[in-house]
């Protein structure tokens, strides 16, 4: 094949209709070229003329110089800004780091100052005859450690207990064995379990009214097995027994050691031997892992949250009823007045049947008046209460994606007292609010008591230390996790060492703490946490791998934890500070920028303290990882309008008088749109950071201005770039000129930070000039005039020529599937409208296809052409070359 047949030919005239006439390119560089590219340039230097002078060849090598020099200060200023982050951990992966921003900042925009992070002022609430209290802390003496289950307490139980799945292999195994050790996470209705099997078991047992048939016993099992044995000996006498089931909750500290089996042996048949039950409570965690694989153990799953809730507002309704009508029936289910014995829920208006009218004083459906007959019944408030449940408002404000019993308790009273005209749709919310913060509050309360009280002696005389580390790490695991929350599982296992370590020495400076290393159990986390696990994707040196990621199971639980070590544990934050500096370092995009996004958040709860501890020291710092966390800590924190002030002032001043260091990051903090009151005050202060000091910041600036352009603003950012590049001064041209180069060379998933499903959030990997083509026809004339300035300047026009290559060549991806060829198809036929363009694209195709490492196809390039000499309407086939 000839050389003329490798190359396109040039169409006589340009197919489409001539643009407007553009504006001439700026002023050059003395000395500097004024053509383009000709067709058939290869671009190489060529040899003087033989006839010239000396004075000539030596003036045109100095123009030759000159050119060369100003097209390598043009080129510096389109390096990376991250470029000179070159140390052990490698440069920074902004794709990565963006998308790790977008899916942590999901966790805390619900509602912003109104719900995340806010605490609700409702603390208890009086709904009809029932008075709870939504707060986590619990009243002291509040757990009973020994004593009979009063009946009434067991006829609510069978109301309201929703059995777990697996309740029939409990209830056969504790049937079989007699005893029974049961492990769930505190709250998730073990014990409520635990009473219900004894309940069952024992109903038909000797117990009676007079003689309680279910016990609380202190959490001792060689005192109850004792207890049993002495009393089998009185039945030899003649005596009664008085009870056959006793519920142990058993509380294991730090360095308790757990019953041994052979205890559990000699209690199981005392059981026997006494007709008796036991079933003996205890928490999932390394210290009772013994316990509950062995011969007696069995795990508890949690409820179903949809009929645990729904038994709670059924028994909830049906008191109502049954206070409205006339008392219980003799099951304890409400009956009707008058209603004898045996009358069960469908006699009397109970959620059995339907009842024969409405409940007095309660609103009907249509908004009337809640005169007897006249509201709803039992049946239709349920309905409404399970349909408000599942509103997306209330489900928001829960924030919890499975609820625990006393959380379902509370909801359902919430849910009944609002339809009951009790609590106003304000206080329904703020009470739904404080179900998660009361999560937190009982997570964190009092962890360190058992380290402050007393040192016990050993034999010799030597203080015990206590094990710091054991007591914190579950701590630091839920704060971890509130803080990296979605990534995977072993980076917020080792953030959580790391905080681990931290609060350990706060706590006792003297002291190197210490921590066992086949000690952890990820299942006791999950559980203890109310986390999962859910197969996923990490990015690993610009590749996706498999990986376990790590969530926890509600929305409102990273803010709820954030806030309640805030707020409510003061010494904790200087460890958690000095924890967040070093995650700042962390080379991994999913852990350094979901921690800046909660460092942001928690400076929201403090901004002077956050401004002083984590802003202002790492803004200054010499890594540039440090300086964007830090800009994405103050971009958080203006995303709240109550510190959005204060944040426009603190980057305007330090675009105007900051430091080199200050300005640097004031410019990555102008990038994200938030840190100035407009666009176009942030492009003020983006060039007087690029324009100062000859141009030193201007690679940092230029890259911002190309993230606002990939944003809503992106019409004020080429209007502003085209005032750039016509600038009177050279400094202006430049920032405009680099900015159009690097607008080229940038993708999509690099400057984008919008929610999944926006105009460009599916062409990620796409150059952003073709993918706004796409998304914004409206922008193609005004990136092209851009892009065709470029091109045209001297000083510009290599590095722009070698970006538009890299832009023609993701026409089409290496396998032949299409790439960008529906954005190259606006934007070339708006950059080479006109003869002399056309030839400057003949040209650089030739280029491409002589290139000797990588050759552009004949079918290709003659592709691009037609693209750029006739493009096809919109629907028409590819014509061929």
């Amino acid at each position: 094949m000839t050389d003329d047949q490798q190359q396109p030919a040039a169409s006589p005239e340009p197919v489409s209709p001539a643009p407007p006439a553009r504006p001439a390119p700026p002023a050059q560089d003395a000395g500097a070229a004024q053509d383009a590219p000709r067709a058939g340039d290869d671009g190489r230097d060529r040899p003087a003329d033989d006839g010239g002078t000396t004075a000539a060849d030596a003036e045109a090598a100095e123009r030759e110089r000159e050119r060369a020099s100003a097209q390598g200060r043009f080129r510096e200023h389109t390096r990376d800004p991250l470029g000179d982050e070159q140390g052990e951990d490698g440069p920074t992966d902004l794709a990565a780091a963006s998308r790790a921003r977008r899916s942590t900042r999901m966790l805390f925009e619900s509602g912003r100052d109104l719900v995340s992070f806010d605490r609700s002022s409702i603390t208890s609430a009086h709904i009809g005859d029932i008075h709870l209290r939504l707060d986590g802390r619990r009243a002291p003496g509040a757990v009973i450690r020994g004593g009979p289950v009063p009946e009434d307490e067991l006829r609510r139980l069978r109301r309201t207990h929703v059995p777990p799945e697996g309740y029939v292999r409990l209830r056969t195994a504790l049937r079989a064995r007699r005893l029974l050790v049961l492990g769930a996470a505190p709250g998730t209705g073990r014990t409520s379990t635990a009473l219900a099997l004894l309940d069952e078991l024992t109903v038909h047992g000797p117990g009676g009214p007079a003689a309680a048939r279910v016990r609380r016993v202190q959490p001792d099992v060689r005192a109850l097995t004792e207890q049993l044995g002495d009393g089998a000996a009185r039945d030899e006498e003649g005596g009664g027994r008085t009870a056959t089931g006793h519920l142990m909750e058993l509380v294991l500290g730090p360095g308790a050691l757990p019953p041994e089996e052979m205890d559990l042996d000699a209690l199981a048949a005392a059981l026997d031997a006494a007709g008796a039950y036991a079933v003996v409570v205890v928490a999932v965690g390394a210290a009772t892992g013994p316990l509950l694989t062995g011969r007696y153990g069995m795990r508890c799953p949690p409820a179903p949250t949809d009929e645990l809730l729904m038994a709670r507002l059924r028994a909830l309704l049906e008191d109502r009823v049954a206070g409205e009508t006339g008392g219980l029936g003799a099951d304890g289910s409400p009956g009707a007045p008058g209603a004898g014995p045996g009358a069960g829920p469908g006699a009397g208006g109970g959620l059995g049947g339907p009842g024969p009218g409405g409940i007095p004083g309660v609103p009907g459906a249509d908004g009337s008046s809640g005169a007897p007959g006249a509201g709803p019944g039992a049946d239709a408030l349920a309905d409404r209460a399970l349909r408000l449940a599942g509103s997306a408002a209330v489900q928001d404000a829960v924030g919890l994606r499975d609820l625990r019993p006393a959380e379902a308790e509370v909801v359902a009273s919430l849910l009944a007292g609002h339809l009951c005209g009790e609590l106003s749709r304000a206080e329904l919310l703020a009470g739904c609010r404080s179900v998660a913060a009361a999560q937190a509050e009982e997570w964190f309360a009092g962890v360190d008591r058992a380290l402050a009280a007393p040192a016990a002696a050993e034999q010799d005389g030597r203080p015990v230390r206590r094990n710091a580390a054991a007591v914190f790490h579950p701590v630091a695991f839920r704060i971890a996790l509130a803080v990296l929350g979605g990534a995977s599982h072993s980076a917020v296992a080792a953030a959580a060492h790391l905080l681990t370590w931290e609060l350990s020495v706060q706590s006792d400076p003297d002291t190197t703490p210490s921590r066992p290393l086949f000690c952890d159990d990820p299942e006791t986390d999950l559980a203890l946490s109310r986390a999962e696990l859910r197969p996923g994707k990490v990015e690993v040196g610009g590749a996706e791998v498999d990986a376990r990621l790590i969530w926890y199971r509600g929305s409102a639980l990273p803010a709820a934890v954030l806030a309640e070590v805030w707020d409510r544990h003061f010494p904790v934050r200087a460890p958690v500070v000095r924890w967040l500096r070093l995650l700042a370092d962390d080379p991994r995009p999913q852990v350094w920028m979901r921690a800046a996004v909660a460092a942001g958040e928690l400076c929201v709860r403090d901004f002077e303290y956050g401004w002083a501890e984590l802003v202002r020291p790492l803004a200054e710092a010499a890594a540039p990882r440090r300086r964007i966390f830090a800009a994405t800590t103050l971009d958080q924190s203006a995303g709240h309008p109550r510190h959005r002030a204060a944040v426009h002032r603190l980057v305007d001043d330090w675009s105007r008088h900051g430091s080199k260091a200050l300005r640097w990051t004031a410019a990555m903090a102008l990038g994200y749109g938030n840190a100035a009151a407009t666009a176009e005050d942030s492009l003020d202060a983006l060039a007087r950071i690029g324009v100062r000091d000859d141009g030193e910041q201007l690679a940092v600036a230029s890259f911002n201005t190309v993230r606002l352009a990939a944003g809503a603003d992106a019409p004020a950012v080429l209007r502003r770039l085209e005032t750039w590049t016509h600038h009177k001064t050279a400094e202006y041209q430049d920032l405009g000129l680099v900015t159009a180069v690097r607008l080229v060379l940038t993708r999509v998933e690099e400057v984008l930070d919008g929610a999944d499903g926006a105009p460009l959030g599916d062409r990620g990997d796409w150059p952003l000039p073709a993918a706004l083509a796409v998304a914004r026809p409206e922008l193609v004339r005004p990136l092209a005039d851009l892009l065709w300035t470029a091109l045209h300047t001297p000083r510009s026009r290599e590095v722009a020529l070698d970006a538009l290559e890299s832009l023609l060549r993701t026409a089409v991806r290496g396998d032949g599937r299409p790439w960008t060829r529906p954005g190259l198809a606006a934007l070339l036929p708006a950059m080479f409208a006109d003869e002399h363009d056309l030839r400057q694209l003949d040209w650089l195709l030739r280029r491409m296809m002589r290139d000797p490492d990588d050759p552009l196809p004949d079918a290709q390039a003659r592709a691009l052409w037609w693209l750029a000499e006739a493009p096809a309407p919109s629907g028409e086939e590819e014509r061929d070359g």
